[in-house]
Protein backbone atom coordinates (compact mmCIF):
# COMPACT_ATOMS: atom_id res chain seq x y z
CA UNK A 1 0.00 0.00 0.00
CA UNK A 2 1.31 3.41 -1.02
CA UNK A 3 0.30 6.83 0.26
CA UNK A 4 0.42 9.53 -2.42
CA UNK A 5 0.17 13.17 -1.34
CA UNK A 6 -0.45 16.30 -3.39
CA UNK A 7 1.19 19.54 -2.32
CA UNK A 8 0.04 23.11 -3.05
CA UNK A 9 -3.32 22.12 -4.52
CA UNK A 10 -5.18 25.16 -3.15
CA UNK A 11 -4.12 28.65 -4.22
CA UNK A 12 -4.62 30.24 -0.80
CA UNK A 13 -2.57 27.52 0.93
CA UNK A 14 0.31 27.99 -1.50
CA UNK A 15 0.19 31.71 -0.75
CA UNK A 16 0.09 31.32 3.03
CA UNK A 17 3.36 29.33 2.91
CA UNK A 18 4.86 31.71 0.31
CA UNK A 19 5.09 28.96 -2.31
CA UNK A 20 4.61 29.27 -6.04
CA UNK A 21 1.29 28.04 -7.45
CA UNK A 22 2.18 24.90 -9.45
CA UNK A 23 1.28 24.23 -13.07
CA UNK A 24 1.14 20.46 -12.52
CA UNK A 25 0.45 18.34 -9.42
CA UNK A 26 3.22 18.31 -6.82
CA UNK A 27 3.45 14.67 -5.72
CA UNK A 28 5.29 13.14 -2.77
CA UNK A 29 4.88 9.83 -0.95
CA UNK A 30 4.58 8.56 2.58
CA UNK A 31 5.40 4.94 3.49
CA UNK A 32 2.84 2.49 4.82
CA UNK A 33 4.26 3.02 8.32
CA UNK A 34 3.09 6.64 8.19
CA UNK A 35 -0.54 5.59 8.51
CA UNK A 36 -1.92 5.81 12.06
CA UNK A 37 -3.66 2.52 12.79
CA UNK A 38 -7.11 2.44 14.41
CA UNK A 39 -7.10 2.74 18.22
CA UNK A 40 -3.40 3.75 18.25
CA UNK A 41 -2.65 6.93 20.17
CA UNK A 42 -0.84 9.79 18.47
CA UNK A 43 2.22 11.17 20.26
CA UNK A 44 3.93 14.47 19.55
CA UNK A 45 7.23 13.60 17.77
CA UNK A 46 10.39 14.25 19.73
CA UNK A 47 12.31 15.64 16.72
CA UNK A 48 10.12 18.70 16.10
CA UNK A 49 9.09 21.82 17.96
CA UNK A 50 6.57 22.92 15.32
CA UNK A 51 4.06 20.21 14.47
CA UNK A 52 1.47 21.34 11.91
CA UNK A 53 -1.85 19.83 10.88
CA UNK A 54 -3.00 19.78 7.24
CA UNK A 55 -6.54 18.49 6.69
CA UNK A 56 -7.23 17.00 3.26
CA UNK A 57 -9.72 15.02 1.24
CA UNK A 58 -8.40 11.47 0.78
CA UNK A 59 -9.29 9.01 -1.99
CA UNK A 60 -9.08 5.21 -1.79
CA UNK A 61 -7.83 3.44 -4.90
CA UNK A 62 -10.08 0.53 -5.92
CA UNK A 63 -8.51 -0.74 -9.14
CA UNK A 64 -5.00 -1.46 -10.37
CA UNK A 65 -3.82 0.76 -13.20
CA UNK A 66 -1.08 2.72 -14.92
CA UNK A 67 -1.12 5.38 -17.67
CA UNK A 68 -4.75 6.13 -16.84
CA UNK A 69 -6.42 8.74 -19.09
CA UNK A 70 -8.17 11.53 -17.22
CA UNK A 71 -11.58 10.64 -18.68
CA UNK A 72 -11.34 7.16 -17.09
CA UNK A 73 -9.73 8.16 -13.76
CA UNK A 74 -12.96 8.11 -11.70
CA UNK A 75 -13.16 4.34 -12.24
CA UNK A 76 -10.03 3.88 -10.15
CA UNK A 77 -11.23 5.19 -6.76
CA UNK A 78 -14.37 4.26 -4.85
CA UNK A 79 -14.32 6.02 -1.47
CA UNK A 80 -13.47 9.37 0.09
CA UNK A 81 -12.72 10.63 3.57
CA UNK A 82 -10.88 13.44 5.37
CA UNK A 83 -7.40 12.91 6.73
CA UNK A 84 -4.44 14.80 8.18
CA UNK A 85 -1.01 15.11 6.62
CA UNK A 86 1.07 15.95 9.69
CA UNK A 87 4.15 18.05 9.00
CA UNK A 88 7.21 18.83 11.13
CA UNK A 89 7.33 22.38 9.79
CA UNK A 90 10.61 23.40 11.42
CA UNK A 91 12.33 20.30 10.07
CA UNK A 92 10.85 20.92 6.62
CA UNK A 93 12.03 24.53 6.50
CA UNK A 94 15.60 23.57 7.43
CA UNK A 95 15.70 20.84 4.80
CA UNK A 96 14.27 23.15 2.13
CA UNK A 97 16.88 25.81 2.93
CA UNK A 98 19.58 23.23 2.18
CA UNK A 99 17.86 22.01 -0.98
CA UNK A 100 17.39 18.56 0.55
CA UNK A 101 14.46 16.14 0.31
CA UNK A 102 11.95 16.62 3.12
CA UNK A 103 10.66 13.10 3.86
CA UNK A 104 11.91 13.50 7.45
CA UNK A 105 9.36 16.29 7.84
CA UNK A 106 6.47 14.55 6.10
CA UNK A 107 6.87 10.78 5.98
CA UNK A 108 7.73 9.74 9.52
CA UNK A 109 5.85 6.97 11.36
CA UNK A 110 2.25 7.98 12.22
CA UNK A 111 2.35 11.15 10.13
CA UNK A 112 -0.88 10.34 8.25
CA UNK A 113 -4.40 9.99 9.64
CA UNK A 114 -7.52 8.94 7.75
CA UNK A 115 -11.15 9.08 8.85
CA UNK A 116 -14.20 6.96 8.20
CA UNK A 117 -14.79 6.23 4.51
CA UNK A 118 -17.77 7.35 2.44
CA UNK A 119 -18.50 5.14 -0.57
CA UNK A 120 -18.58 7.02 -3.86
CA UNK A 121 -21.13 6.81 -6.64
CA UNK A 122 -21.19 8.55 -10.05
CA UNK A 123 -23.95 10.80 -8.69
CA UNK A 124 -21.87 11.90 -5.69
CA UNK A 125 -18.92 12.70 -7.93
CA UNK A 126 -21.00 15.23 -9.84
CA UNK A 127 -20.97 17.66 -6.91
CA UNK A 128 -18.18 19.26 -4.88
CA UNK A 129 -17.20 17.73 -1.53
CA UNK A 130 -17.11 20.07 1.46
CA UNK A 131 -14.87 19.34 4.43
CA UNK A 132 -13.53 21.01 7.55
CA UNK A 133 -11.42 20.45 10.65
CA UNK A 134 -11.79 21.76 14.18
CA UNK A 135 -8.98 22.39 16.64
CA UNK A 136 -10.35 22.20 20.18
CA UNK A 137 -13.92 22.76 18.89
CA UNK A 138 -12.97 25.80 16.78
CA UNK A 139 -12.99 25.46 12.99
CA UNK A 140 -9.49 26.16 11.64
CA UNK A 141 -9.72 24.72 8.13
CA UNK A 142 -12.55 24.60 5.65
CA UNK A 143 -12.36 23.56 2.01
CA UNK A 144 -14.16 22.26 -1.03
CA UNK A 145 -13.03 20.02 -3.85
CA UNK A 146 -14.28 22.75 -6.20
CA UNK A 147 -11.41 24.97 -4.97
CA UNK A 148 -8.66 22.50 -5.85
CA UNK A 149 -6.25 23.54 -8.58
CA UNK A 150 -6.11 19.94 -9.84
CA UNK A 151 -9.25 17.78 -9.79
CA UNK A 152 -9.48 14.22 -8.50
CA UNK A 153 -9.37 12.88 -12.05
CA UNK A 154 -6.36 14.95 -13.10
CA UNK A 155 -4.47 13.92 -9.94
CA UNK A 156 -5.12 10.22 -10.51
CA UNK A 157 -4.16 10.49 -14.19
CA UNK A 158 -0.97 12.39 -13.37
CA UNK A 159 0.16 10.00 -10.62
CA UNK A 160 -0.43 7.01 -12.89
CA UNK A 161 2.01 8.35 -15.48
CA UNK A 162 4.83 7.79 -12.98
CA UNK A 163 3.60 5.14 -10.53
CA UNK A 164 1.39 2.08 -10.74
CA UNK A 165 -1.80 2.49 -8.76
CA UNK A 166 -2.82 -0.53 -6.71
CA UNK A 167 -5.97 -1.45 -4.84
CA UNK A 168 -5.81 0.04 -1.34
CA UNK A 169 -3.44 2.90 -2.17
CA UNK A 170 -4.39 6.26 -0.64
CA UNK A 171 -4.29 9.69 -2.29
CA UNK A 172 -4.19 12.80 -0.09
CA UNK A 173 -5.42 15.50 -2.45
CA UNK A 174 -4.01 18.65 -0.82
CA UNK A 175 -4.86 20.99 2.03
CA UNK A 176 -6.70 24.33 1.94
CA UNK A 177 -5.56 27.47 3.75
CA UNK A 178 -5.56 27.50 7.53
CA UNK A 179 -2.79 25.05 8.38
CA UNK A 180 -1.28 25.65 11.76
CA UNK A 181 0.46 24.35 14.82
CA UNK A 182 -0.87 21.80 17.28
CA UNK A 183 0.48 20.92 20.71
CA UNK A 184 0.08 18.21 23.32
CA UNK A 185 -3.51 18.06 24.55
CA UNK A 186 -5.07 19.44 21.38
CA UNK A 187 -8.08 17.65 19.91
CA UNK A 188 -8.44 17.55 16.13
CA UNK A 189 -11.84 16.68 14.64
CA UNK A 190 -12.52 16.22 10.93
CA UNK A 191 -15.79 16.51 9.02
CA UNK A 192 -16.81 15.37 5.55
CA UNK A 193 -19.85 17.41 4.57
CA UNK A 194 -21.46 17.63 8.04
CA UNK A 195 -20.48 14.16 9.27
CA UNK A 196 -17.64 13.71 11.75
CA UNK A 197 -15.16 11.21 10.32
CA UNK A 198 -12.28 11.39 12.79
CA UNK A 199 -11.22 12.69 16.17
CA UNK A 200 -7.65 12.60 17.44
CA UNK A 201 -5.96 13.89 20.59
CA UNK A 202 -2.28 14.81 20.54
CA UNK A 203 -0.56 13.04 23.42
Amino acid sequence: MKIFCVGRNYVEHAKELHNDVPDEPVIFLKPKSALIQPHVQFYYPEFTNELHYEAELVLRVSKNGKYIPEYAASRYFNAITVGIDFTARDVQQELKKKGLPWEKAKAWDNSALIGEWMDLTPELLKKPFQFSMDLNSETVQRGSSSEMIFSFDSIVANISQYFSLNIGDLIFTGTPAGVGECVVGDELTGYLEKKQVFSLTVK
